[in-house]
């Protein structure tokens, strides 16, 4: 290897965060074109794990280093959301063991389709990827900073986390479980809460998570404006023959 392409494979790996995904065009950015990634794939410094996807020769990748590489290389507001958000944030502990990370939600905006690579890559758990623009065209809202040690990437904060849960009842999630889990968020920010609430198309997730913080008698419920609030006309049944609640015309269950 000449000196020129020692110093750019050096400068590669240095700059290539631990156990993380890379994909073409930010390897372009470091200098390394597609010809001389074949050439260290050939070299066994890097290995290909999918059209146009790499990682550093010997090491292993979970989703969050291929999700790190959507987020910060192709520019994707895809970001774990729902119940994962909650579970790495702690927010999950009295679950049961077997429930807990039995798979991976990611959210992102609708018609935003994942990378074949992404998808066809062996993770070692089940990805379930929502395409919804629920919450309104900002992705950027109520996203929080997850830190893994070697990098970061932005996932759910508990409170838009929660939401999303609410909107994967009854057909993706459980009523059950999100109820649990909605009896110990005591500590959501009312100021966040309620602009998400506003921006939320959802009138289904948005009657289920008001029932459930009213119903666990949350003391941020106080700080909200409902009035501010659409909750649309209809009911809305998540179940047959369940509980009926007069006040956001919603059947859940007993």
């Amino acid at each position: 290897m000449d000196r020129q392409n020692g110093s750019i494979i050096n400068n590669l790996i240095g700059n290539w965060p631990k156990n993380t995904i890379a994909v073409y065009t930010w390897l372009e950015k470091q200098g390394v074109y597609r010809q001389l990634a074949d050439t260290y794939v050939k070299s066994g410094w890097i290995e290909r794990i999918g059209r146009g996807a790499f990682k550093k020769a010997r090491e292993s990748v979970e989703w969050r280093g291929g999700l790190y590489a959507l987020q910060t290389q192709l520019n994707m507001s895809v970001h774990p959301g729902g119940k994962t958000a909650l579970q790495l944030q702690g927010n999950a502990h009295y679950l049961p063991a077997n429930l807990k990370q039995s798979k991976i939600t990611l959210f992102g905006f609708k018609n935003e389709k994942l990378p074949v690579w992404f998808k066809n890559y062996k993770w070692g758990i089940d990805i379930h990827y929502v395409m919804t623009g629920f919450l309104g065209k900002d992705m950027s809202l109520g996203l929080t900073i997850y830190d893994t040690g070697n990098y970061g990437i932005k996932m759910s904060s508990p409170e838009r986390a929660a939401l999303e849960f609410c909107y994967g009842v009854p057909l993706q999630e459980s009523f059950d479980e999100l109820n649990h889990i909605m009896e110990g968020l005591t500590t959501l920010r009312p100021r966040v809460v309620q602009t998400l609430l506003e921006k939320c198309g959802s009138i289904k997730a948005k009657r289920l998570f008001m029932y459930l913080a009213e119903k666990h008698n949350h003391t941020w419920v106080n700080k909200l404006n409902l009035e501010q609030i659409g909750f649309g006309t209809g009911t809305r049944a998540l179940c047959k023959n369940g509980h009926y609640n007069r006040k956001y015309n919603i059947i859940v269950p007993k």
